[in-house]
């Protein structure tokens, strides 16, 4: 990695099959540690069930309010400062219970790849056979 400033470019939103609207703010092969993006899930979408192999994630709520699966745990609301801490390969999802649009920050370590992505939509096996005890702030 070198140093340099990115700016946030609106224009490079992109819709995903996840349901969710994603700007990639850093995530190139020079600093393959960590890639952060800004994630936007409109008024009454739920994201469909995912997991990211061998990458951890964090969400860091910037706007809106939420319900986040993830693992074992039962759903909780989330909303702005609270981060979600999600391991390696759990199962997870997120649904905007709020009037406007959820927006927050997709830390990854090691940076997203769309090879390490899983849509694991339907498929409940996956879902029962994760027994993971990831942190989130209750409501």
């Amino acid at each position: 990695m070198k140093e340099t400033v990115k700016c946030f470019d609106p224009d490079l939103e992109f819709y995903t099959d996840e349901r969710c609207f994603i700007v990639e703010l850093s995530n190139t092969p020079d600093d393959p540690a960590v890639s952060i993006a800004r994630a936007r899930v409109a008024p009454g979408v739920t994201t469909r069930w995912h997991r990211v192999r061998e990458t951890a994630e964090r969400y860091v709520i910037l706007e809106g309010r939420g319900r986040v699966e993830i693992g074992s745990l039962p759903p909780q609301d989330v909303g702005p400062g609270d981060v979600v801490l999600i391991p390696p390969s759990c199962p997870q999802r997120i649904a905007n219970i709020g009037a406007g649009d959820l927006i927050f920050l997709a830390v990854c370590t090691p940076r997203f790849t769309n090879e390490a992505y899983e849509d694991i939509d339907g498929d409940r096996d996956s879902l029962r056979a994760v027994a993971v005890s990831p942190t989130v702030p209750s409501r």
